[in-house]
């Protein structure tokens, strides 16, 4: 029977193949305390969204559903489940981390997370520049291309991963140059509190990035350091790019507003006056302006309304009259 304390290697271990060189309970309690602090950080984000109104919780909405994300991947993790063992390239028996390990565990959880949330990071700072529909997409799909390669790249055994691991380079660096260029001119135009929060979120979210190609290099691309070690690495890399970022950057919202940013987005529920309903906003043809009502394919549906009532100083046609117009 299994003893105290975390026993889900153990569980697990049956579920699926494993590597030579996988996590221990030291990464897989690591793993678990990555969990728990994206899952408090999203409870902390979406219980900020109630201090600001429904239509100025985008960034709310998207930072929590960062961190939700990534709470169920390191969940995967910590379980070591979400991986596949692969044929290491580096066989280095002499070091004391890796030894001579023939096989090592491939976490592709960790790259379904980040091909969900990378993207969104980049659309909370390319938001808060404002910056046009297409540059958006664009940045975005280079994102996509980024994590893919790094995915392939990790599941292959000979050194062509390093062509993948170039190709994805390429487009942090187009990336980068889409933050650190193009979205950092339309921020500066927009100025104020947008132009400072994206400045300050854009350049430490790039520092942070620039960093993942190194622990990649370490471990699913050279074999250099152990799971465990891996697992810090990116745990700690993650930790910086989700709730820290998350937190920075919804600071620096704390006082901006959708509208201001050109994301106006509409509550239906308060409507002015003039656009709430009244038998005088009908038109002529009978239908609301916010569509047809509860009567649509009815006996009446395509017929418009008719009255005889005369509007206020307005002689009623005359049949004869109606009767020449059609």
């Amino acid at each position: 029977m299994p003893g105290p304390g975390n026993q889900a290697i153990n569980v697990n271990s049956g579920v699926a193949q494993h590597g030579n060189l996988e996590i221990t309970n030291h990464g897989s309690d690591w793993y678990y305390t990555v969990c728990s602090v994206m899952g408090v950080a999203t409870l902390v984000f979406m219980g900020l969204s109630f201090r600001k109104a429904q239509g100025d919780r985008v960034f709310h909405y998207i930072t929590a559903g960062i961190t939700a994300i990534a709470c169920v991947a390191y969940f995967a993790m910590g379980s070591n489940l979400g991986q596949v063992p692969i044929l290491a390239e580096f066989i280095r028996p002499r070091s004391r981390l890796v030894r001579s390990a023939g096989s090592r565990e491939i976490f592709y959880a960790r790259y379904i997370d980040w091909v969900i949330t990378t993207p969104l990071l980049l659309l909370d700072l390319l938001l808060t520049a404002g910056v046009p529909t297409s540059t958006i997409l664009a940045t975005i799909l280079a994102d996509e291309i980024m994590i893919v390669t790094g995915l392939i790249g990790a599941l292959t055994q000979t050194s062509y991963k390093w062509g993948f691991w170039t190709f994805g380079m390429a487009s942090l660096f187009f990336i980068a140059y889409e933050l650190l260029i193009d979205a950092r001119r339309h921020a500066s135009r927009l100025g104020g509190d947008a132009n400072k929060t994206f400045l300050t979120c854009g350049v430490f979210l790039l520092f942070i990035w620039f960093l993942y190609p190194i622990a990649w290099g370490l471990s699913e691309g050279g074999n250099v350091i152990h799971p465990d070690g891996e697992a810090v690495f990116y745990g700690v890399l993650d930790i910086l790019a989700k709730p820290v970022f998350g937190l920075l950057l919804l600071w620096g919202h704390r006082r901006t507003t959708s509208s201001q940013l050109g994301l106006g987005t509409r509550d239906r529920s308060q409507r002015t006056a003039n656009e709430k309903y009244h038998p005088s906003n009908v038109h002529r043809d009978g239908v609301h302006p916010e569509g047809p009502g509860e009567n649509v394919g009815g006996p009446n549906a395509g017929h418009p309304a008719t009255s005889n009532t005369a509007a206020s100083g307005v002689a009623a046609p005359s049949a004869r009259a109606a009767a020449t117009d059609v």
